[in-house]
């Protein structure tokens, strides 16, 4: 992979020398047809390049990844209706079964993070790399994710309860708070 990168970056450098890119990391935002066009024929696809870098920018931007977009880019959850809320609950998807009241952890990145015996772990999301911190974790909350993608699965093999897609978790919930998840109802209680 990173020798295919580096081949196109030398495909970038020479395009940026025949003035047809204006950075030679441009060529990551062409799609194989396009380049071979660039290169064969000289088309001049800097209009293409600017429109797809400001998208990757703004892409960038977003806080939380969304569980699903549309093809013109609308995240699915704007579009459905907030369910009803006494303020105190948050409403998600039962993704490992159980209920566990304890403090909350929040984290947004797992590299030296530590979670201590029972904490809630409440992220953005999860990957294999965030395995370690179950070990020690009492439940997950999570705001992207699917039934059978890493996080939940974990919370299952470890039999600790998992809610998922809660809309701005990270944010609404605070390390120390006092949870309470309920992965078979989808809910995450606030006991203030």
């Amino acid at each position: 992979m990173r020798d295919r990168r580096r081949r196109l970056l030398l495909i970038g450098a020479e395009l940026q020398a025949e003035g047809l890119l204006e950075d030679r990391d441009d060529v990551m935002f062409l799609q194989l047809p396009e380049l071979r066009t660039a290169v064969e024929a000289g088309a001049d696809l800097r209009g293409t390049i600017a429109a797809r870098r400001a998208e990757y920018e703004r892409e960038l931007r977003r806080r939380t990844v969304p569980v699903a977009l549309l093809s013109d880019g609308t995240d699915v959850e704007t579009l459905l209706p907030a369910p009803p809320s006494d303020g105190r609950s948050l409403n998600g998807m039962g993704a490992a079964s159980g209920r566990v009241t304890g403090r909350a952890r929040v984290v947004r990145d797992p590299s030296g993070a530590v979670v201590e015996p029972g904490e809630i772990l409440v992220v953005p999301t999860t990957d294999p790399g965030w395995t370690p911190l179950f070990l020690t974790a009492g439940g997950l909350v999570a705001e992207t994710g699917a039934v059978m993608a890493h996080g939940p699965t974990v919370a299952r093999e470890y039999g600790i309860p998992a809610v998922i897609c809660v809309p701005a978790a990270t944010e609404r919930i605070r390390t120390g708070e006092l949870v309470t998840v309920d992965g078979a109802a989808g809910t995450v209680t606030l006991d203030h």
